[in-house]
């Protein structure tokens, strides 16, 4: 029976400012949510921004959703089986970001009441993925090559590079001819229209893995008519909210590629069903990340190890934004990332960490 929910928040200061087309991030305001049964606890991760920039949600109000309205729409549910959430949460618009913190909470107690790993759990054939980074906008060229070397000796696998007009065909000639044949995508997070398509052609001749999310998140046909002009393979990110919304981008043509974001669509459970979709329509699929800590990169390694994630992911390691995680950092080892094997998402936070980065508690009972 589940008996509550811890409501945590904790300032989480990032190793460098990370940029892209819709802000800076200098920190992390964080929205922990631990779920207490009669059992077991477990705990998950809310990703949204402080600010309604990426998507709807900010951390504030999702906090708040989550205490009026899905905390309340879980009394007299009998357990902590995940599946379980699914019905009251349907009734409930939107705030999928909340839904996926209040789930993962659940679905982490539940797994570790029964001794089984989110990894077994999801399907995963690996113990560990491939691991890639995110490059944020820079302030010039070469701050950007000086950033991609770097994390290229650390051993990343695969570079993103965040694109908007006026940063887009420079940098990624720059880096292409610095380091030639590697692994190297885009990421627009949705900063141009149709009306940029000669443009973004222009990026054609550097032989990308994807462009991802170029045009905005409700421009599924714009997309579409996007990939017949250009040669650089089409991802979504931002569009695909659902299983459902994936399967119709796959349908209308609109991207051949897809990035999983657990938060983005509710849960692991629906991000699972995304990676279904597209494994049954011949589409790869990688996980995205956003600034999460280990309780959150934890989860998404697991997810990361489906067999239909054929990319690196944006799984990087700890150290890629906190100088210090709330849990056990994740290390990277020739370019890859362990995935966790104990019981639910296989990490804990370390209390001592925790309180140091805490800024305000809440317990709400069910």
């Amino acid at each position: 029976m589940i008996k509550g929910f811890e409501l945590r928040r904790i300032a989480m200061p990032l190793v460098s400012p990370f940029r892209t087309s819709f802000g800076v991030e200098l920190d992390r305001d964080v929205l922990l949510v631990r779920a207490v049964t009669d059992t077991a606890e477990g705990w998950g991760e809310c990703v949204a921004m402080s600010a309604p920039l990426y998507s709807s949600e900010y951390v504030a109000g999702a906090a708040e959703v989550i205490k009026r309205f899905l905390i309340p729409a879980l009394a007299g549910v009998p357990d902590a089986d995940p599946r379980r959430t699914e019905a009251p949460f349907a009734k409930i618009k939107g705030h999928p970001m909340a839904k996926a913190a209040v789930q993962t909470a659940l679905l982490d107690a539940w797994l570790r009441e029964h001794g089984l790993p989110l990894a077994a759990h999801l399907g995963a054939e690996r113990d560990r993925v491939p691991a890639g980074v995110s490059v944020g906008i820079m302030d010039s060229i070469p701050q950007l090559l000086a950033a991609v070397e770097g994390y290229l000796a650390e051993g990343y696998l695969r570079i993103k590079l965040k694109i908007e007009p006026g940063w887009d065909v420079a940098p990624v000639r720059a880096v292409r001819e610095r380091f030639g044949d590697i692994l190297l995508q885009v990421d627009a997070n949705t900063a141009y229209t149709l009306a940029d398509a000669r443009h973004l052609a222009k990026l054609d001749p550097f032989d990308l893995l994807l462009i991802e999310q170029p045009l905005p998140e409700d421009d599924v046909r714009g997309h579409a008519e996007l990939a017949r002009q250009v040669r650089t393979p089409i991802c979504l990110d931002e569009s695909i909210t659902s299983a459902r919304a994936a399967a119709d981008a796959i349908a209308l043509g609109a991207t051949s590629v897809v990035n999983i974001k657990p938060g983005r669509v509710g849960g692991y459970l629906e991000a699972r069903r995304v990676h279904d979709v597209c494994a049954a329509n011949g589409i790869g699929v990688w996980v995205g990340g956003m600034l999460e800590t280990g309780i959150g990169r934890a989860a998404n390694v697991a997810l990361a190890a489906l067999p239909g994630c054929v990319l690196p992911g944006d799984t990087s390691a700890s150290d890629r934004y906190f100088r210090r995680d709330v849990t056990d950092p994740f290390v990277l080892d020739g370019g890859h990332l362990a995935v966790p094997t104990g019981p639910g998402i296989g990490v804990t936070p370390d209390p001592d960490a925790l309180r140091e980065v805490t800024t305000a508690t809440e317990w709400i009972h069910v």
